[in-house]
């Protein structure tokens, strides 16, 4: 077994909900909430270094560039927003609900930016993936549709790490994984029963793990072969958490993941061991992890950050490293 402790806590809180947080390569953290507002976190003392003025309504998306300059947002109607860190510009809004400037628009939900720039990726209601353009000078233009032929509620959407492929949780419990370069459909697991909530990709793109309202979470092999055929699917199922898995992510060297649930509790799981490895209970259901993307320090089982009900952030590293 691990031990995780709460190495520092926000000294902010927001006033709502926070439905995504993420820990950047610059080892900020980003968080976005019901309360509207979107905050840049300083990972040594838990202060708010940045922040955008409240939107009107829910930030319920939000995904980080490589380089942790650009933070791509979206908000419960559907805006969605680039921010410039570096100059505390908003460089591109696009209101993907606006049906008077495109015909048959779908708000979109999930929003995540391609690791290797030019787009983004939208969930919607419909099923499929919108593809749009990311640069602030055509920031919305539509670039393609891909297509799950279901029609039903997209949760999530992500491209992978290496940008060759994205991933589509739907509200059924299905997952689909899209080809980028040939925009097709190429791989779909039924691998859960009811709703997918969140899902990650291992930072080599091969693993993916998913989050459901069945209370499990499941590892996917999801590497392809030359020929682009697709890994063995899946492969191991969490089992511990006793009500809705809300959020995972997976740490930089996958050897762990960790996990939040309505249950209010956080698990680091072992997952070449397929077991949890420690079990943090909290105030509220967490809605939001995200794993440290600098590499532990020897000893060390490395560090993630977590948000939920409270709407707090916090920080956890590994017990018996000092610091961060």
């Amino acid at each position: 077994s691990l031990a995780f402790v709460n190495a520092l806590q926000c000294k902010e809180p927001h006033a709502d909900e926070v439905w995504s947080v993420a820990w950047t390569s610059s080892d900020t953290v980003i968080s976005g909430s019901v309360d509207g507002t979107v905050k840049q976190w300083d990972s040594t003392s838990g202060q708010v270094s940045l922040s955008r003025p409240p939107h009107n309504l829910a930030i319920v998306s939000l995904s980080v560039s490589p380089d942790a300059r650009f933070i791509l947002y979206n908000s419960l109607e559907g805006t969605t927003c680039l921010w410039d860190i570096q100059s505390d510009q908003i460089v591109g809004k696009h209101e993907s609900y606006d049906r008077s400037t495109v015909e048959g628009a779908e708000p979109s939900w999930s929003v995540s930016l391609n690791p290797k720039g030019g787009t983004y990726a939208a969930s919607s209601g419909t099923g499929n993936v919108n593809v749009f353009s990311a640069n602030p000078d055509s920031f919305g233009v539509k670039k393609a549709t891909l297509v799950s032929g279901k029609s039903k509620y997209g949760m999530v959407c992500k491209y992978s790490p290496d940008g060759r492929r994205i991933g589509l949780a739907l509200e059924n419990g299905q997952l689909f994984i899209f080809d980028v370069e040939s925009q097709s459909l190429t791989t779909t697991y039924s691998s859960h029963a009811m709703t997918v909530r969140d899902f990650a990709w291992s930072y080599d793109s091969s693993l993916l793990l998913t989050a459901s309202d069945d209370k499990r979470l499941t590892l996917h092999d999801v590497r392809l072969s030359p020929s682009g055929k697709p890994g063995s699917g899946a492969v191991a199922t969490l089992v511990g958490h006793s009500s809705w898995v809300l959020c995972t992510d997976i740490s930089p060297d996958s050897r762990l993941a960790v996990s939040g649930s309505a249950d209010k509790s956080i698990k680091v799981w072992d997952l070449s061991a397929r077991c949890a490895v420690s079990t943090t209970h909290e105030s509220g259901e967490i809605w939001s992890v995200s794993w440290r993307p600098k590499p532990p320090a020897p000893g060390s089982t490395g560090a993630f950050v977590s948000a939920g009900q409270d709407g707090c952030v916090r920080w956890w590293r590994s017990a018996g490293v000092s610091g961060l």
